[in-house]
């Protein structure tokens, strides 16, 4: 396929990087959270669905084209995100 098989660094328990684009986008969770107010669990993973269901594709898109140059620089720096 002509792909380029990178060597990955450790999976870390507190951020994979697969994730990075989401939780950076975490400011506009947020803002749109400032003026909520949940009385239980559900309410707030209802919220949260809604916003994550609200994102257009090419939000996804972006964060899995950043992927590569985020690996590259987490081997670069042995492994440290």
């Amino acid at each position: 396929l002509g792909w380029d098989v990178l060597p990955h660094p450790p999976y870390s328990p507190d951020i994979a990087p697969s994730d990075y684009h989401l939780f950076r986008s975490a400011f506009q969770v947020a803002h749109g959270l400032s003026d909520q107010h949940f009385n239980n669990y559900e309410e707030i993973e209802k919220w949260l669905n809604e916003w994550n269901a609200s994102r257009d594709e090419s939000f996804s898109r972006h964060g899995m084209q950043q992927l590569p140059d985020r690996w590259e620089k987490i081997i670069a720096n042995d492994g440290k995100y």
